[in-house]
């Protein structure tokens, strides 16, 4: 019975198959809707159609990429990358931060109560000066390409108050940064801006307690113009004379603090030792204060570091690691150092530290691995320790809040130690400990002459000391008319 079912379902497998095959062998008719039955119509040969060769494909002719810009100009808007543009205007704001009110913060809670209002004034005068003289000159001197032999050292006019920085709407055109085609100049320029800031707002830590504040704004004025934006060109505009040296600065251990450092020792030899200095001791206002100061120049340092890559990439989150572990190593180098020399650790010495890995790591960021990191930040911790004690000493200045022994020596170790771990795996670029010592000490000789330049030509308008009456009185009362509350 099972042996009759499986013959009779083999038979009919074999028709269907058989059937399939004969249908599949018989050509369709041309048209299905005029078809007649074969016993109707005669059969007519069927011509095979024979498909036409393809058409040869012509390839587009390619498009050629638009030259690199070798100065500021109008682009497509469509071209810029919006992540990029959204965090650099997130760095722009960190870093304003480390100023207002980081270092506005830092500072004050170091002085005395009778000047703490003071050293906050100038920090908020700073920041506002240098803003409109940014926009008047500073930026166009600073990351323009200047004409001739001239140009390597200073930059041309096309951007004097912030001219040609346009956004075309209509036309879908915006102005960029031949420096960061990515993102629009307005962005590029305000970002550049926060670094004047607070490399002016640096200068002020050297001075405290016993500087007009007249002659203050009058000095920080032609300083930012004079110092401050040559070197900027020098370093950081690709036809400056040490960019095209090979130097290497990643966020500005030499435009911001090796020049802030020695600028303000100038500043502290000029103006000559406070009342009493190393025979009272000066207590500090709150150093609550400086400790969250020191927090928010941490937290800030990351737009500072990050932020100089010009991008949201791989690179700007690389130099955000070794700015953080920079800054940790230098913390307990410091501290460490003090446990061992004064027998404790202080509060006061832990920020100093912190401060120090990051201005260590700051030229080296984007350049570094993360061991070198650790090792950078664990020298300039000590080499700062000496620098605001030992070398302190032996300079016999009165650099009030140690702006050299941090800022100026640990721009120094960083930027020297940047020609030694410099990978170019990550960089693309190799490292010259030479080349790093003449970046270094063309910026420190520059900047330590044209500073005390600029302070001669500061005190042929202004009394650059306040009188011995306004400085024990304090310049809280002396310079503003205003008191801390109790």
């Amino acid at each position: 019975m099972h042996h009759k079912r499986f013959v009779t379902l083999g038979w009919g497998l074999g028709l269907l198959l058989a059937a399939t095959w004969a249908g599949a062998q018989t050509p369709a008719p041309a048209e299905a809707a005029s078809a007649v039955p074969a016993a109707s119509a005669p059969a007519e040969p069927v011509t095979p159609v024979v498909a036409a060769p393809p058409a040869a494909t012509v390839a587009p002719a390619p498009v050629a990429a638009p030259a690199p810009l070798t100065r500021p100009g109008l682009v497509a808007a469509d071209t810029l990358n919006g992540a990029d543009t959204a965090w650099m205007m997130t760095s722009t704001a960190l870093v304003l931060l480390m100023t207002l009110p980081g270092i506005a913060l830092f500072y004050g809670g170091m002085v005395r109560k009778k000047n703490v209002l003071n050293t906050m004034a100038c920090v908020v005068a700073i920041c506002a000066v240098v803003s409109l003289l940014w926009f008047a000159a500073g930026y166009s001197l600073a990351f323009t390409p200047g004409s001739g032999a001239l140009g390597h050292y200073i930059g041309g006019g096309e951007r004097l108050w912030f001219a040609g920085l346009d956004y075309l709407k209509d036309a879908q055109k915006v102005a960029v940064s031949h420096i960061a085609p990515n993102i629009p100049e307005s962005v590029y320029a305000m970002f550049q801006l926060t670094f004047a800031i607070i490399t002016a707002a640096l200068v002020v830590g050297a001075f405290v307690e016993r500087m007009r504040f007249s002659a203050m704004l009058c000095f920080i004025s032609l300083w930012t113009l004079v110092v401050y934006a040559p070197i900027a060109h020098w370093v950081w505009e690709p036809s400056g004379w040490l960019a095209q040296l090979g130097a290497l600065d990643f966020a500005g251990g030499s435009v911001v603090h090796i020049n802030a450092g020695v600028a303000g020792l100038v500043c502290a030899y000029v103006l000559g030792p406070r009342r009493g200095y190393g025979r009272e001791a000066f207590t500090p206002f709150n150093l609550g204060l400086t400790m969250a100061g020191a927090g928010m120049l941490w937290v800030g340092w990351f737009g500072f570091n990050a932020g100089s890559a010009v991008a949201s990439d791989g690179r700007a989150g690389l130099a955000m690691v070794v700015t953080h572990i920079a800054a940790a190593a230098g913390a307990l180098s410091w501290m460490a150092a003090e446990w061992m020399v004064r027998k404790r650790p202080t509060l006061l010495g832990l920020c100093s530290g912190l401060v120090a890995g990051l201005v260590a790591i700051t030229p080296a960021a984007g350049f570094v691995s993360p061991r070198a990191a650790l090792a950078i930040g664990l020298i300039a911790g000590v080499a700062c320790y000496w620098g605001a004690t030992g070398l302190k000493r032996l300079l016999n200045a009165d650099d009030s809040l140690d702006v050299f022994g941090v800022h100026g020596v640990g721009g120094i170790v960083g930027s020297l130690l940047t020609g030694v771990f410099a990978s170019k795996t990550i960089s693309g670029v190799e490292g010259s400990v030479l080349t790093q010592a003449i970046g270094v000490g063309a910026v420190l000789c520059y900047s330590l002459l044209m500073t005390a330049v600029v302070l001669w030509i500061t005190s042929l308008v202004f009394s650059l000391r306040v009188s011995d009456g306004s400085e024990s009185d304090g310049l809280d009362i002396a310079q503003h008319a205003e008191r801390m509350g109790t």
